[in-house]
């Protein structure tokens, strides 16, 4: 019998019942399920009590020496996707994504532990993983019109995959986000659109532009035209997409004008231009939905001195005192 198995399915479903994201749950599901795998195939070990701290830390060794997809909870997944042929299978994995598994794994045994199922999480005794944080670039002008300038928006996916371009810069709002939005979470007299389904299971409503206003009632008219789908922005047969459909017509579009345009890059980017014009932390907090401002203060972090510089312009004292 697979203790851990059985635990990990209470698990879910107790993170079900606190209505967490299909994007958080699908993160918490796979690093357990890859975990699992580790300790039964390595070690034997099929009851989390028997979960030492040793083998906490050196399942990220072994993350590390595999690489990317190399450590699959399910070998199937790797044929069926054909991840060997994927030019980034097997390559580093970064500190930050073993960071991630480190969190997850720790908030699993931290539920078992607070359910007294297991004695003491063999987790707290494992150094913590902290990954260098890279600064996050603010996309030039020149390089975010030559991204949308590739999309062909008289066809259907390319003038949807545009507008949710669009939104992301124009709200910080997520992909995921987006695509469960429907007709009904529109007010364009108001531009503004409802967010029901969110990273944190708080909806927000955020507000773009007069001119994303009329790009996204054009494209809903379009829309009309095609199908009469219940999302914003369905599939060509009018099904829900999927987030990662839209991220890789991303990066195809941003490798066609040689710039890199990623989704997470545009949300970034909204952040940083609405401060770089004058808006404020807390509002911004809210407009992205962290959980603290203390996540968005992180913001700061990305810019760099030419940036700091321009900000400072803009608020120096001086300037706005007639002294």
């Amino acid at each position: 019998m697979d203790i851990f198995m059985i635990e990990l399915d209470r698990y879910m479903m107790e993170c079900t019942s606190r209505g967490l994201s299909q994007t958080t749950m699908r993160s918490y599901d796979q690093t357990l399920r890859l975990f699992q795998r580790y300790l039964r195939e390595i070690y034997d070990v099929r009851d989390p009590a028997k979960v030492k701290k040793e083998h906490v830390s050196e399942y990220f060794t072994y993350v590390r020496s595999r690489g990317k997809y190399g450590a699959l909870s399910n070998d199937d997944t790797a044929k069926i996707n054909k991840l060997y042929k994927r030019n980034d299978y097997g390559i580093k994995v970064s500190e930050t994504t073993i960071a991630n598994y480190q969190r997850n794994i720790n908030a699993f045994f931290n539920y078992l532990y607070t359910n007294k199922v297991i004695k003491k999480n063999p987790c707290v005794d494992v150094k913590k993983i902290k990954p260098v944080r890279k600064m996050k670039r603010l996309i030039p002008e020149n390089e975010l019109k030559l991204f949308f300038s590739s999309f062909d928006v008289s066809k259907f996916h390319e003038f949807r995959n545009w507008m949710i371009a669009r939104l992301i810069l124009d709200t910080g709002a997520r992909i995921g986000e987006l695509l469960e939005t429907t007709p009904t979470d529109v007010d364009i007299r108001s531009n503004a659109l409802l967010l029901r389904k969110t990273k944190n299971g708080k909806e927000r409503i955020v507000y773009f532009s007069p001119k994303t206003g009329r790009n996204f009632s054009s494209w809903l008219e379009y829309r009309d035209r095609y199908t009469g789908s219940q999302y914003n922005f369905p599939s060509t047969r009018g099904a829900k997409m999927d987030i990662r459909n839209i991220e890789t017509a991303f990066r195809k579009h941003s490798k066609i004008v040689g710039v890199e345009v990623q989704a997470h890059q545009l949300r970034d980017n909204f952040a940083k231009y609405y401060l770089l014009n004058g808006g404020d932390l807390a509002t911004l907090s809210r407009i992205l939905g962290h959980a603290s401002p203390l996540v968005t203060q992180q913001i700061y972090l990305d810019f760099d001195t030419q940036e700091v510089g321009l900000k400072y312009q803009q608020h120096s004292p001086i300037n706005k005192l007639n002294i």
